[in-house]
């Protein structure tokens, strides 16, 4: 069995217990998606290899479509092949985690069918000893989270988390959690209906990536870096996540959705509530979620008359990417042709609280830039530059950069002198790569977050007040944008960094974008 790092305490906090996967069942809602191929399946297959797997567990696959328990095998077998990170698939590990798939047949608002699994549950308890522990992973599209769940508590797959003590029932649901802050109320208030919060994994990928969850070690352990996290050191800080695909096959639904419902308000969020976050107490969920929440809480509201200035979209046009050209977003399949869907988003934004008073947040995310990068860049304030008037040193700001994705790392730019008689000053940069260091790909984000559900630790999944604070904010860009269509879309070439305006934005202020 492989060593795992689910079980380690990162920073040996007495606070944190360490837990452990229980035995379990684990359904899997929309198992014929495409999500459930490319991530879910691959990561519980990793996980058996890796040993992290509980020792009596279960998968079952929960869809429309008619299918056998070996036909749902045979296409997850293929699966597995094309997108586990570990190829090709073990042949005796794969023998043994077939039998652990099952496939169960149903519609979403069927009682038969919910009935029917409930019998097949309880008969896979008893072949499997996974000791009626459910989690119901809902990879689904979220109009049916409310009836599904409301199903699941009819019939009894779930269980009143006070009254039932002897097992225990949890629920995975994807993004978008809502689509504003209404919605976001009235999802959460259909949930809790039937669910109590702490049954309900809102995950966001993001928050599994190990970058992401070095972020607390890094800052909390390392106490050179954590002394000048403040604004009396910090000029500001970028986040940037940016992607060289378009849309793709997805244009109902990003005509429906757009950059700021389906990346700013969680990923970005996400990334700024955990660079920006004061020390928890413990590494407790509720002590770390508690203090992302605090963030989002202290975020200024961006005033009406300043939304121009302070938020731009944009739009792709036709363009070059590694040389290619691709169409513009206009032209995509499933849109429409006068959209004015945004596909970029940059934000500046300002935390009203001691820590970081003054210190501009820039956030920006966007399709068909010209590489695929998700980085958080924190920029010093320069040095005084007295020193060295008169000679040819040209001092630039230190820069500290957590990459996301890809090639996971940290680098930071420092100042030093080129050898020569003469003071010739250089910006050189010091970089940390996970691969390289360590020699290991690391586990992808699904594994690390289904492991904590089973575990039963959901530090690393949105809280409703998250969500809530999150949808406060961005809800008022929303409703500006509805009244206000842009009179300049398309406004960015595909594989460039997006519109001018976002650029001016800075130059506004005598900073810029980050050349990533």
């Amino acid at each position: 069995m492989h060593n795992s790092h689910y079980f380690v305490n990162p920073l040996n906090e007495p606070n944190r217990p360490i837990k452990i996967p229980e035995s379990c069942i684990l359904v899997i809602f929309g198992a014929t998606g495409d999500l459930t191929a490319r991530k879910l399946i691959p990561a519980l297959y990793n996980l058996a290899r890796d040993g992290q797997l509980p020792g009596h567990f279960a998968c079952v696959g929960f869809a429309r479509r008619a299918k056998t328990h070996d036909e749902f095998r045979e296409e997850m077998l293929e699966a597995v092949n094309k997108f586990s990170r570990s190829k090709p698939v073990e042949q005796g590990l794969w023998k043994r985690f077939r039998e652990q798939l099952f496939y169960h047949q149903s519609e979403f608002d069927d009682d038969e069918g919910y009935k029917s699994l409930n019998q097949f549950l309880e008969k896979l308890d008893t072949q499997m000893g996974t000791k009626g522990n459910r989690v119901f992973y809902l990879s689904i599209q979220p109009s049916y989270f409310p009836l599904v769940v409301e199903k699941l508590s009819q019939h009894q797959l779930t269980y009143p988390v006070k009254q039932v003590k002897d097992k225990w029932s949890r629920v995975i649901i994807e993004k978008p959690f809502g689509r504003d802050i209404e919605s976001a109320k009235q999802l959460q208030q259909d949930l809790v209906q039937h669910l109590d919060e702490s049954q309900i994994y809102r995950i966001d990928h993001y928050l599994g990536k190990e970058t992401v969850q070095n972020l607390l070690v890094f800052r909390f352990g390392n106490p050179i870096f954590e002394s000048v996290w403040n604004n009396h050191h910090i000029d500001n800080i970028q986040i940037t996540v940016g992607e060289e695909i378009g849309i793709g096959s997805r244009g109902r639904f990003w005509e429906e959705a757009g950059m700021l419902r389906d990346i700013v308000q969680n990923h970005v969020m996400q990334l700024l509530s955990l660079v920006a976050m004061e020390p928890p107490t413990s590494l407790q969920a509720n002590s770390v979620r508690g203090e992302k929440v605090k963030v989002i809480e202290a975020i200024r509201p961006i005033p009406f008359d300043s939304m121009e200035q302070c938020v731009i979209r944009g739009q792709y046009g036709s363009g070059f990417i590694n040389g290619e050209p691709v169409k513009g977003y206009r032209d995509e399949e499933n849109v429409d042709s006068k959209s004015f869907v945004e596909t970029y988003v940059a934000l500046q934004l300002s935390i009203d609280n001691w820590r970081w008073a003054g210190v501009p947040f820039y956030l920006r995310a966007g399709k068909r830039l010209p590489k695929r990068a998700t980085e958080i860049a924190i920029t010093f304030k320069k040095a005084p530059g007295y020193l060295f008037e008169g000679t040819s040193a040209l001092i630039d700001s230190n820069v500290l950069v957590i990459r996301i994705q890809p090639d996971e790392g940290i680098s930071l730019r420092i100042n030093c002198k080129v050898p020569a008689l003469n003071t010739v000053i250089q910006p050189v940069k010091m970089d940390f790569r996970y691969g390289s260091y360590f020699g290991a790909i690391p586990p992808e984000a699904y594994e690390r977050l289904i492991c904590d559900c089973m575990a039963g630790d959901n530090t690393l999944f949105a809280r409703d007040d998250e969500v809530i604070m999150s949808w406060k904010l961005l809800t008022p860009i929303l409703e500006h944008w509805q009244e206000t269509s842009p009179t300049d879309f398309p406004n960015y070439a595909a594989g460039t960094w997006g519109p001018d305006r976002a650029e001016e934005m800075l130059k506004r202020q005598g900073r810029h974008w980050r050349l990533i």
